[in-house]
């Protein structure tokens, strides 16, 4: 499972790292009724199927990493590696654009030596896409097949939302051309990552793109032209993550089946602030049918109560 701020991710992988069923959904704010979704798909799809071990990653893979009790909860960062590595052996940059952040992996033998993340604007992420499709009237999966049919692509600033929304504006009032304005915001996104995200770091060949925005045949062109390379987008450049945190999983198994019957069961967090100490750290506590099963969101152990030897209800505790 990858558990992202826009979309959440849910694959099965076989002995082969051959995927056998996926799903692909927006999270909309809440993770566990996501997870829950999806798990319900995959469900469908691998009908009669064992899994044997569960990974999570992405920003909500603490949390659902407690809720099916995974094997293996992974950073992005990892997860994206591992999955990129298993389909492009050779792989020595990769790119990869998501709904609220960004990041660029350097890769040197098949080991990450570099990499750096976006996470204070979503500027040039798949969000602000989304906000600019919806301003100029169109659905953002047609976004990158009409940039293409640009040959004149508006300069649009776009290294701040605010900016860009407000060049957008003036550019249409002014009288550039849809086509024009939809592909000089796929060549901002470009820019505002490399300026940014890749900024300093030695970009080589082979370099994969992956992430939701990796389906915008825009971008992936506007790549092309800044770089002079050859841009690799998989068919399932969207699920890498989830791919590479299965992989990991599998390989840190504790021998028992996962039970699809967990979405069964009602998940749910509560906000708590332990008055223990001068810290008043925010305790986010979680619970599976009523009952609380950890913890966490403390910075001394005045507020550990995962180390607990039972669980007990927070009102117990705080």
């Amino acid at each position: 499972m990858d558990i992202g701020s826009i979309s959440t991710k849910g694959v099965i992988i076989d002995c082969y790292n051959n995927i056998i069923a996926d799903k692909y959904i927006w999270t909309e704010g809440n993770p566990i009724r996501a997870v829950k979704k999806v798990i319900g798909e995959l469900k469908e799809q691998a009908a009669g199927i064992t899994v044997e071990a569960v990974g999570t990653t992405g920003s909500a893979r603490k949390l659902i990493g407690k809720m099916l009790d995974a094997d293996v909860v992974k950073n992005e960062i990892t997860a994206h590696a591992v999955g990129t590595l298993t389909v492009f052996p050779s792989v020595r940059t990769i790119f990869e654009i998501g709904g609220q952040d960004s990041k660029i992996i350097l890769i040197e033998n098949g080991i990450v030596i570099d990499y750096a993340m976006n996470t204070l604007c979503a500027a040039g992420t798949g969000s602000f896409l989304s906000s600019q499709a919806a301003r100029l009237g169109i659905n953002v999966e047609e976004f990158g097949d009409i940039a293409l049919t640009s040959k004149n692509p508006t300069k649009i600033a776009a290294r701040c939302t605010v900016f860009a929304e407000s060049d957008l504006v003036h550019k249409a009032q002014i009288g550039h051309k849809k086509e024009d304005i939809v592909a000089g915001l796929c060549n901002a996104v470009v820019t505002n990552y490399l300026n940014n995200v890749g900024k300093g770091k030695n970009i080589k060949p082979p370099i994969v793109f992956q992430g939701g925005v990796s389906k915008n045949a825009g971008v992936i062109r506007a790549f092309e032209e800044a770089t002079n390379e050859k841009i690799l987008v998989d068919k399932n450049s969207h699920l890498l993550g989830a791919l590479g945190v299965a992989i990991l999983a599998r390989n840190n198994k504790k021998d028992r089946a996962f039970d699809f019957d967990i979405t069964d069961c009602d998940f749910t967090t509560k906000g708590c602030e332990c008055r223990k100490c001068a810290n008043n750290c925010e305790i986010i506590c979680f619970y599976k049918d009523n009952t609380l099963v950890d913890a966490w969101g403390n910075r001394c152990p005045n507020g550990d109560m995962a180390a607990l030897p039972r669980v007990r209800e927070v009102n117990a505790g705080i």
